[in-house]
């Protein structure tokens, strides 16, 4: 007679499969996966730390973990076997149809976070703007991180803007999602808005994403920001920030390492904003661009090919 394997065994052959199916943490998506399958069964959530005690303990495998493993062997990603993307400490509801926020935007976050609550301590509330939410990740880190933050989370696709849609409902009372063009939208709030983050398309048309789960998950409309360099949807965003600041508003926008020296150019193209910089993610990499909306500048407007070509 057979024995069944223990969830200690079950957890070593899992990490050896995703090892070699090239996923880069296998051990740690393999205890994830397994929590979650334990958790379904249980009617709870399960930690790390509890499975790894369930497994000392000698608990049996739960079902549904094989499967798990398959689909996440096949690259699958494990947010979207899970349901959950975890950023600053949330954990955002997503899965097909959205982009998974990725750590690297957390420093994103953190530029409109450290701004936020300059403002909010200096004049007792602080108007943020998200651009291209998505999964409304950075507008729902900063509503929860800066208690007098107001944000408002704009996105146009039909499907992110449902995941945004779940994960704002949690925090209504702080941020306002609105499903339209980043573009062109938030017109009312021309001139009054403290900082505008976005983290936009910008992979330039031809390149390929390097990792499976993203160019065979992501959905496109997220990761490509149209134009020969991939920033024509990134230069609507700053023409948009340089409508909705107030003089001395901050524009922080994510965009490729390689798109440094072409980011900044597009800020200072607009003639709208000064302090114009690149500022690092947690790894090091130039991988986002901050400025300040100058003084005694018209606001800048959108053009009628920037609303064709937009996504957001």
């Amino acid at each position: 007679m057979s024995v069944a394997p223990s969830l200690r065994q079950a957890l070593r052959d899992a990490a050896a499969t995703l090892a070699d199916a090239g996923v880069p943490t296998p051990v740690v998506d393999a205890e994830l996966l397994a929590a979650f399958a334990l958790g379904q069964e249980r009617g709870q959530e399960v930690s790390r730390g509890e499975l790894q005690a369930a497994a000392v303990l000698g608990a049996p495998v739960p079902s549904g973990l094989a499967a798990l493993v398959l689909a996440r062997a096949r690259r699958v990603p494990l947010q979207h076997l899970t349901g959950v993307a975890p950023f600053r400490g949330l954990d955002l509801a997503v899965g097909p149809g959205v982009f998974v926020p990725r750590p690297e935007t957390e420093q994103v976050a953190q530029h409109a976070i450290d701004e936020a609550r300059s403002v909010g301590a200096a004049r007792g509330h602080a108007l943020v703007v998200d651009l291209c939410t998505g999964s409304g990740a950075i507008a729902l880190a900063v509503a929860h991180e800066v208690p007098t933050a107001t944000v408002h989370a704009v996105e146009l696709d039909v499907d992110a803007h449902r995941w945004a849609a779940r994960n704002v409902a949690r925090r209504p009372d702080r941020v306002v999602l609105v499903r339209g063009d980043a573009r062109t939208a938030l017109r009312a709030l021309d001139g009054q808005v403290d900082v505008v983050v976005s983290n936009p398309p910008y992979v330039p048309p031809g390149a390929v994403p390097v990792d499976q789960e993203v160019a065979d998950h992501d959905p496109a409309v997220a990761l490509y920001g149209l134009g020969p360099d991939g920033l024509e949807v990134p230069r609507g965003i700053i023409a948009a920030a340089a409508r909705l600041l107030r003089p001395g508003g901050l524009l922080v926008m994510e965009h490729a390492e390689v798109q440094a020296v072409a980011a900044q150019e597009a800020v200072r193209s607009t003639g709208a904003f000064e302090q114009v910089e690149t500022a690092d993610d947690l790894t090091g990499r130039p991988r986002m661009v901050v400025a300040r909306r100058s003084s005694g500048v018209a606001n800048a407007t959108t053009t009628q090919s920037d609303v064709e070509h937009s996504r957001t």
